[in-house]
């Protein structure tokens, strides 16, 4: 079956690409079709057609929309938490719990929906009344990575509904089949023909004619920094909107004090789970020299406790890599720390499966350095680099020593420490003895530096990017 584009209501589209499982790529997961320029400016032209209606729409209409998309990911979470484990290669209960959180955001935006709100303010002039409004901002083109196949799709597309905007939608083309199944329940939810139009394909093609685009009016992007940097250029030559979520090189920093079994935990979660590829993963772990050979020697023996393996197995902790290039980006990183005089203290091997597949044994370094590549630069891997440093005050400095500023961590007994690096990292997030990934869905989402730029996602805050304000004075 050939998965379409959803152009103007309607499922379009001949020329297709294979979809593969990183766990077996014997295995096909499906077959999507891949959209042309000419196709994607007529999703943009369907987009700016529908927003007069759907940004007057009522607000019970998008709430109830929204509300029967979070009830139908809730019933399907496991048919659809397959589908992403498939092929993006993460775990299934993770992934079953990505999809369940997909399904926690829509029901959010469906209640923020009924939340619309604005202030009346009386003038410093007699007889002048003021009101202040949020306004949609018009065409939304939302591009979307591959490592959240589903959970950031939702964290994007539903503030845009809810707020009024329409949406033209291009996910990433290593995962296709979350994104089209999300778009297909949205569809099937009631969305009037051209409001939400999805388009699969090539970021070079579909990408591109996007940026090009005087019609859109807002660009929402995560993805790596350099592709970033284009959607910012383009988006400030067209005089639009932007919000940039990009890499990280987080810190979690492990203090003499620290409880050495949450510290041990939060680590192994942070750098390694979902295979490293999250850009909140702490792949900089910075240890204080009284705890230093005591926390090594727990974490190596906590890796060898990780069995990786087919994303789909029952007992399976990491899953394969998303796909060869990204796998001989990883491999070729773990050369150049070896290269740099950091100890490979475990791993780092490619792993042969039952089925053939981009597996890699989690790494971690020791006897690193922050301005080794490894510790500058961001690897996307199950890869971590432990930081010997001699106490609290070196620690905050080497954490903050990074173009990048998303998430940090911090695993500590001292309140006064705790709430030193909770005001002095410059981080957008900080998690104390919790790991550095792994966010709630109603909080805002989003960091400093090269990891992001505009308003923060998630949360109320989503307003500040899916709307405009409006002022309007009125004489009695």
């Amino acid at each position: 079956m050939l998965h379409k584009n959803l152009i103007a209501g309607e499922w379009v589209g001949t020329s297709a690409s294979l979809n593969v499982n990183p766990s077996n790529t014997n295995e096909v997961v499906g077959e999507f079709a891949s959209a042309t320029a000419e196709e994607t400016k007529a999703a943009i032209a369907a987009a700016k057609a529908a927003f007069p209606s759907w940004s007057r729409s009522p607000i019970l209409e998008r709430h109830a929309i929204l509300k029967r998309t979070s009830e139908e990911l809730m019933v399907r979470k496991d048919e659809l938490g397959s589908l992403l484990a498939r092929e993006e290669g993460k775990t299934l209960p993770e992934a079953i719990g990505e999809t369940v959180r997909a399904a926690q955001v829509f029901e959010f935006f469906a209640g923020e929906a009924l939340r619309l709100s604005g202030e009346a303010l009386p003038s410093t002039r007699p007889g002048v009344g003021i009101e202040i409004t949020r306004e949609p901002v018009g065409v939304v083109g939302i591009i979307t990575p591959w490592n959240f196949p589903i959970a950031i799709p939702a964290w994007k597309v539903a503030p845009a509904l809810c707020y009024g905007n329409t949406v033209v939608f291009k996910p990433a083309d290593l995962v296709p089949g979350s994104a089209w199944s999300l778009v297909d329940i949205l569809h099937r939810a009631g969305l009037p023909a051209g409001v939400l139009n999805l388009v699969m394909g090539r970021g070079s093609v579909v990408g591109q004619t996007m940026l090009d685009s005087p019609d859109i009016n807002a660009i929402t992007f995560t993805g790596s920094v350099g592709t970033g940097k284009r959607v910012a250029l383009a988006s400030v030559e067209h005089n639009r909107k932007f919000q940039l979520e990009m890499g990280g090189k987080n810190p979690f920093v492990v203090l003499d004090d620290a409880d050495l079994a949450v510290a041990v935990e939060a680590a192994a979660n942070s750098s390694f789970f979902s295979t490293g590829q999250r850009c909140t993963a702490s792949s900089r772990l910075i240890v204080t020299e009284g705890i230093h050979d005591a926390f090594v020697s727990a974490l190596t023996e906590r890796l060898k406790t990780f069995v990786v393996d087919d994303a789909m197995k029952p007992g399976t902790h990491i899953g394969p890599v998303v796909d060869e290039s990204q796998l001989k980006q990883d491999i070729d990183y773990i050369s150049l720390g070896k290269a740099e005089g950091a100890r490979l203290a475990f791993g780092g091997d490619r792993l042969e499966r039952e089925t053939p597949g981009f597996f890699l044994q989690p790494a971690l370094f020791t006897e690193a350095n922050n301005q080794m590549r490894i510790c500058r630069e961001e690897i996307f891997g199950p890869v971590a680099a432990v930081i010997r440093v001699k106490d609290y005050d070196e620690a905050l400095a080497v954490a903050n020593d990074t173009n990048f500023g998303l998430s940090s961590g911090i695993a500590t007994t001292s309140l006064k420490h705790a709430t030193h690096f909770k005001r002095n990292s410059e981080a957008g997030m900080v998690m104390v003895n919790l790991p550095t990934a792994g966010v709630d869905f109603h909080v805002p989402f989003g960091g400093r530096k090269g990891s992001s730029y505009g308003p923060r996602e998630q949360g109320r805050y989503a307003a500040e990017f899916y709307t405009s304000v409006k002022i309007a004075y009125t004489s009695a």
